[in-house]
């Protein structure tokens, strides 16, 4: 079974992307994808949700 893992991130920076992908898949997620929340007065994303996937039963 599909298990999956959403990561939310209130400061969007290269560097906490980069932190956050590294760490979860460390500890065995396969990274799924990446959504970006957007203020309409700023181009720049307010959030960002990470998404990672493993197979029930991997560690």
């Amino acid at each position: 079974m599909l298990t999956y893992k959403v990561i939310e991130l209130g400061k969007v920076t290269d560097e906490h992307i980069e932190e956050t992908l590294n760490e979860w898949t460390a500890k065995g997620w396969r990274f799924d994808g990446m959504q970006f929340a957007i203020r309409e007065s700023s181009r720049r994303p307010a959030m960002a949700f990470v998404l990672f996937t493993r197979e029930e039963g991997e560690s």
